[in-house]
């Protein structure tokens, strides 16, 4: 289900969707969450973040489609980006070796979803378990 706000205008934008909703490890195991996007062409940024029960969401590590290499938080070195271009554009999020404290929500942000007027930011969100994903749109003139 999602929820959609567009007050007066329409968007345009990349669609961004988890390749699996939950994932499960073993203490110590390997993790990857995936997720996948059509590229529209234009520079792509894609954002990985991590939300524990109703605190804010916290930045892990951020792909730039102009950069060699990903930008990691300081919040924890066991995690990385794969990035696999085909098809689709598909964004692993890996974590080395899977803790208790990784049980949680985790987004995949992509930005930017629209071009456009950017004094007005609307979100779409669409609910999964235990990976969002969220996508800002903006509305157009």
């Amino acid at each position: 289900n999602y929820m959609l706000l567009l007050p007066r205008s329409v968007v345009f934008g990349n669609n961004i969707s988890p390749d699996t909703t939950d994932v499960g490890a073993h203490e110590g195991q390997k993790a990857t969450l995936s997720c996948s996007y059509s590229s529209s062409g234009v520079t792509e940024n894609l954002f990985w973040y991590r939300q524990y029960g109703r605190s804010k969401p916290e930045f892990l590590v951020a792909t730039y489609s102009t950069a060699k290499e990903s930008e990691i938080s300081g919040v924890d070195s066991r995690f990385s980006v794969k990035v696999t271009k085909k098809e689709q554009i598909h964004v692993d999020l890996k974590i080395s070796s899977a803790a208790v404290s990784d049980s949680a929500l985790y987004y995949c942000a992509l930005q930017p979803t629209v071009t456009g007027n950017t004094r007005t930011l609307y979100k779409i969100l669409s609910l999964f378990n235990p990976i969002r994903t969220s996508k800002r749109y903006r509305d157009k003139d």
